[in-house]
């Protein structure tokens, strides 16, 4: 298994209501190369499950483990070295670095890992995301659209284990967000990536092997 979500629960303290009980008692598993999507309601937990099994929260109880690891038994610093090597995010937002082109976004996890053939390993993805006469160009010089396959480019070019994808296409016009969705599924089949997508987007979502559905912070 891929990943394993084993019993996580998550609250919140709110000074006014009280604890908030987000999510409860989460169990699901996801195997190499399997997609599935999360949907329901705004307010259902989505984004906070996908906020744990990235590693950037930690379950009040319960068990994420990744690729064997149990995130909960790392340090900060362990944790952020395991998914900077394990875990490739695509946000609805893009979060690019601003001040570099699409090829430095791209090539800026793998400088961060220090690996090997950099500049291979960036130009072939590149290809892959059709952009490479787009290379050069600022985020502010490119469409929504470039932008998100930059973002795509750049979560797989480490080639992780498990692939996050939250609202990928959220804010994209219809046919751009076909075009994309389109690029990221057919990337996940290629690179036979596990693949957890966060959506409202019924059409998206039923590209995914599975569909679970969270209502009021429980898999129904």
């Amino acid at each position: 298994m891929i990943l394993e979500i084993k019993a996580i629960c998550k609250s919140f303290h709110q000074p006014r209501s009280g604890t908030l009980s987000v999510l409860k008692h989460v169990s699901f598993n996801l195997g190499a190369g399997e997609t599935t999507a999360v949907t329901g309601q705004s307010g259902s937990g989505k984004t906070t499950l996908l906020s744990l099994i990235a590693g950037l929260d930690s379950p009040d109880d319960g068990q994420v483990i990744l690729d064997g690891k149990d995130l909960g038994t790392m340090n900060e610093s362990q944790l952020s070295r395991y998914r900077a090597m394990k875990i490739g995010i695509v946000f609805q937002q893009f979060h690019l670095m601003p001040h570099l082109s699409a090829r430095e976004n791209i090539s800026l996890p793998l400088e961060i890992l220090k690996q090997q053939r950099i500049r291979e390993q960036t130009d072939a993805m590149l290809e892959k995301v059709a952009l490479s006469d787009r290379q050069h160009h600022l985020p502010g010089q490119l469409s929504g659209g470039e932008c998100q396959r930059v973002a795509i480019a750049r979560a797989l070019v480490i080639k992780p284990a498990l692939l996050l994808a939250d609202e990928p296409t959220g804010n994209l016009d219809m046919e751009t967000g076909e075009k994309v969705s389109r690029l990221l599924f057919d990337l996940v089949d290629e690179e036979k990536k596990s693949l957890v997508l966060v959506t409202h987007n019924p059409v998206l979502a039923s590209q995914c092997q599975t569909i679970k559905i969270l209502d009021r912070g429980r898999l129904v």
